[in-house]
């Protein structure tokens, strides 16, 4: 089955998709049906279920935390696939202005979001993840390099700390710059987007201002990704160190990287 046909099963998933043929530096390509990414799977119909049943997952990773998960819901079960929860955020950081994002009127909207407040919260969060869960992405690398694919890594909209996520794996095994940022962008294709949450009784719903206000929330922006690369360089000097030192990968683990997710060069 094609992505754009997957795509047209996964009725209650979004943005989900196989990061198989991506190119590496070295010229071999990211093998089809190992690494895939998707938002939540919490309302994944059976239809759903039974192909996501049927791509042979090992693992799925869910990094969102419990304030998502009261949110959104738990994933669907898949029958064989084992779950692991690692969440990328605290469920406490944030919660009042999430809270304020969908059930917050115009006038607080504009007072936390205008004049670039929201993109600006946006570039403090990757730039955080980046700094603050070496120790979760690391484990999840070494996982990735050992028994856990085929692997779907997800958040809630599979923008962002899966986004991340999957940028890093992909730079740990050689996938050039600009094919990790045209993957990271392909979240904003509108099949793909979040479904914005917005209370039924909020006066302004979400009218084109609101929409406006809280679109550097829900968007997957260049800049965004770019923060987080300038972090690394910031922090460790390069991707290469930040690998090594910062999550503390080894020739080894890279290797295993490599032989798991590439096809034969």
């Amino acid at each position: 089955m094609s992505q754009q046909s997957a795509e047209s099963v996964l009725t209650g998933v979004r943005n989900f998709r196989d990061v198989g043929g991506l190119p590496t530096r070295d010229g071999r390509r990211v093998r089809h049906g190992v690494l895939y990414r998707s938002g939540h799977l919490a309302n994944a119909t059976p239809e759903d279920a039974a192909y996501l049943g049927s791509l042979g997952l090992h693992t799925v990773f869910d990094f969102r935390n419990s304030a998502d998960l009261a949110l959104d819901g738990v994933d669907v079960a898949l029958p064989g696939v084992r779950n692991v929860n690692m969440p990328l955020n605290d469920p406490a950081d944030g919660a009042e202005f999430w809270k304020m994002v969908r059930g917050g009127e115009l006038d607080e909207l504009r007072a936390a979001l205008a004049d670039g407040k929201g993109e600006a919260r946006m570039v403090d969060t990757y730039r955080t993840l980046i700094t603050t869960r070496t120790e979760e992405i690391g484990r999840l690398l070494r996982a990735i390099a050992e028994e856990t694919v085929p692997a779907l890594l997800h958040c809630a909209a599979g923008k962002d700390r899966a986004g991340m996520s999957i940028a890093i794996v992909l730079m740990a095994v050689g996938v050039d710059h600009e094919s990790v940022e045209a993957d990271y962008l392909l979240s904003n294709a509108p099949g793909r987007r979040y479904l914005i949450h917005r209370g039924s009784r909020v006066k302004d719903g979400l009218s084109s201002e609101v929409v406006e206000l809280l679109s550097p929330l829900f968007d997957a922006r260049a800049t965004y990704l770019a923060a987080a690369m300038e972090t690394i360089e910031e922090t460790w000097g390069g991707v290469e160190h930040y690998l090594t030192k910062g999550l503390g990968l080894t020739d080894e683990t890279r290797d295993r990287l490599r032989e798991r997710l590439l096809e034969e060069g």
